[in-house]
């Protein structure tokens, strides 16, 4: 029973986060705001991580600044703009569409499409191959002959 509950354990979802003590915000109103926000930016040294679960140093930092601009008042879309502002698009968990940024949105629908051509094309190349294997009726009256000769040997 007991190595039930431990694999059950295993199996949550945990996220592993970096926020260390010292920079959590005393008002709990403020923390979840700005651990919201935190999931919303990404380190912009590690690769499609957000800052709340970046143990890099500039995601530290970074953490440190939202959380300075919340205490001196801003709105999360300030903060947010105001980070943005600094880092560009990268830094946006979600960038923006524009020009600088459509390639990054269009890549997952093209791969998508390649790949249903890619599939099309495997399948009905199968299915062509699958049909020009098939007996010609020369080659199907031989084998029933085959067949018919062969029965008659065993039944007798």
């Amino acid at each position: 029973m007991r190595y039930i509950a431990f694999a059950f354990l295993l199996l949550l979802p945990v996220t592993a986060l970096a926020v260390e003590p010292d920079e959590m915000l005393q008002d709990p109103v403020l923390e979840q705001r700005a651990r919201e926000i935190s999931r919303e930016l990404r380190c912009v040294v590690c690769q499609n991580q957000d800052i709340d679960s970046s143990n890099a140093g500039v995601a530290r930092d970074l953490r440190i600044l939202v959380r300075e601009r919340l205490v001196a008042g801003d709105s999360d879309k300030e903060v947010i703009a105001y980070i943005h502002a600094r880092y560009g698009d990268y830094v946006l968990m979600r960038p923006p569409l524009n020009r600088a940024t459509l390639a990054l949105w269009m890549v997952p629908f093209v791969f998508a499409l390649v790949s249903l051509l890619v599939g099309w094309t495997v399948i009905s190349r199968s299915r062509r191959r699958a049909a020009a294997t098939g007996f010609s009726d020369d080659e199907k009256a031989e084998i029933a002959r085959f067949i018919e000769e062969n029965a008659s040997k065993d039944g007798s």
